[in-house]
């Protein structure tokens, strides 16, 4: 097998266990509400978590994977508190800048754990 295929296979599973992390960490988020707590980190940094169980070396992964956990933790944020004057996802995105602080935060923490999971665990080329 030649290393370019092995390189697309190992990316491949880089972004299947990214998809499922990020999928653990959305039901999780709404599971942990149900008890009265708030982990909106928990989606993107599942992601994050679930994308470094396997190395790449693509440069280009931990940024994907931090764009792919930036939306998550939005669409997360969403389905859990729409506005109450429009509840589009649109709408939400366009007024994403009067989200209080705090949910920003985690939103963000969520989007550094998606980047830096994967860039820590990436194989450098030799």
């Amino acid at each position: 097998m030649a290393e370019r295929d092995r390189t697309l296979i190992k990316d491949r599973l880089v972004f299947a266990s990214a998809l499922a992390g990020g999928a653990a960490g959305y039901f999780l988020f709404f599971w942990l509400t149900g008890y009265g707590y708030y982990g909106l980190a928990f989606p993107g940094g599942l992601l994050g978590i679930g994308a470094g169980i396997f190395r790449c070396q693509s440069r280009l992964t931990p940024l994907v994977c931090a764009v792919l956990a930036l939306a998550l933790g939005t669409f997360t944020e969403w389905r859990y508190a729409p506005f109450i004057v429009d509840g589009s996802l649109g709408y939400f995105l366009r007024h994403f800048g009067d989200l209080r602080p705090p949910t920003v935060i985690m939103i963000a923490l969520g989007v550094f754990a998606g980047f830096w999971v994967p860039f820590r665990r990436r194989r450098t080329a030799a």
